[in-house]
Parts: C-alpha cells; structure tokens; sequence
C-alpha cells in the first residue's frame, strides 16, 4: 500500500519485508550483498576451532567466516515498492533468532545449494508451518550437481505452485530475478485468496 506525503504529494513506496533464509553456507550472505543498494549490514564472524563437531562444514571446508545474527540490505523495485531483506544465519545454534526474524515478513527465499540438498528441508518446514509464502532459489556453485528446477521440486517434495529457479548468488541481476519471481508469486497468492474469499 502507497501513501502520500502531504509535503510533497508524492506516493511513498511499499516496504516489504522479505527473509534470505536456507543452510548453513548455501549464499544468503553473499546474496544481499549481491542486490543491496546500500552497504549492506553484516553480523559475520570467523569460524574459530569452537565450531568443531558443533557446525557441519561438509561441502563448505573453505568457509571462514559465518552470519551469527542476521543480514540486512534494501533494494528499491520501483517508485511503488522497496524490499527489505534480513539474512537468516544459517547454523542450528543460530536458529532460535529466525522466529524473531519471521516476524512481519510477507515473504521469503529459500536458498539451496544441490551439494547438501537436504539442508533445504528445515527451512522450508519453518515457512510451511507458519503460511509465509516463499521461493526455492538453487544457488549454482562451481563443481555442484546441476538439476533442473523440476528435479529439485520433486527432491524438496514441493507443491507445484512454488516457484523454483535457479540462480547465481554472486550476480546483481540473477538475485533481482529471484526477488522478481517471489514477488509475483506474492501478488498471485494474495489475487487467489482474494478471489476464493469473494466467493464464499
């Protein structure tokens, strides 16, 4: 919804609150960097000898550093509509801040990684069990196994109505498209429940 400044009589933009949220190294930081307009807030601290036999590194040895709170960045779509995005951390110890984090979020994107696939499954349960909508973004790390879109919705046991795409964490206008995607995913929802809602 837009409203206007009385000052200047033009309408101010929609925020949106929207979660990066998937495994732990799977990109979510990477990606608001990637898309912010603004030097994007980080939490991130070194991984230290203390996340040993706590934090599995399996398929990310080379990581060196990890989200202990969240991510934050802000990207403008058009005059109509400003999204702003929170990172999720993504190792379990972390994960008591993401029900904080929920809070007001219209939306989310999962992101994936097809090397640890089966980290995908708690995030995407948290967003099931509390109705928030989301996407599945296969983030495509060099060496990973490439599967199409649809063979990573039959792995997730996704319902065919979300989105799944695939993407490139690193690149501004691959993260757009995602958010793109999510955001007409948003307005189809809200179209449909409208509809259904008129008539009963």
């Amino acid at each position: 919804m837009a409203f206007e400044n009385s000052d200047t009589a033009q309408p101010m933009a929609a925020s949106v609150k929207i979660l990066i949220a998937g495994g732990f190294g799977v990109g979510k930081t990477t990606m608001v960097g990637a898309i912010s307009e603004i030097t994007p807030l980080r939490t991130e601290e070194l991984i230290t000898e203390l996340s040993a036999g706590v934090d599995d590194l399996r398929g990310v040895e080379g990581k060196t550093t990890t989200t202990v709170a969240l991510d934050f960045g802000r990207i403008t779509i058009d005059q109509n509509l400003v999204l702003y995005l929170f990172g999720t951390p993504g190792q379990d110890r972390f994960w008591f801040l993401w029900d904080e984090l929920a809070r007001g979020a219209l939306g989310a994107v999962v992101l994936a990684d097809t090397r640890r696939l089966e980290g995908s499954f708690a995030a995407i349960d948290f967003f099931e069990r509390r109705g928030v909508a989301f996407t599945v973004a296969v983030n495509c790390f060099e060496g990973a196994p490439l599967y199409t879109p649809v063979e990573v919705r039959d792995a997730l046991d996704l319902d065919e109505r979300i989105p799944v795409l695939l993407c490139d964490a690193r690149d501004r206008a691959s993260c757009k498209n995602v958010l793109m995607t999510l955001v007409e995913y948003l307005i189809e929802r809200a179209a449909s429940t409208g509809a259904a809602g008129a008539r009963v």
